[in-house]
């Protein structure tokens, strides 16, 4: 894999599956809570030069403690 340098710029969107909470009411989605503190497992590459993503990965997921992200009212 080539390392990036501090001069180079790359844009990698990749997804994983992750566990989310969702509230539904009278049929219709209330509220959705994503719980980012999962590992990055299994990243599939969307968008970018899937040479990095391995770089990338562990730029997103370098054990920092992330909030869960809630959408809804």
């Amino acid at each position: 894999m080539t390392k990036l340098s501090s001069a180079t710029l790359c844009r990698v969107v990749f997804q994983y599956l992750v566990p989310v909470h969702v509230e539904v009411e009278d049929g219709l989605v209330h509220s959705v809570k994503v719980i980012d503190e999962t590992p990055v497992e299994s990243p599939t590459v969307v968008e970018g030069d899937a040479d990095y993503l391995e770089e990338a990965v562990k730029a997103a997921d370098d054990g920092q403690p992330w909030p869960s992200w809630q959408f809804g009212y």
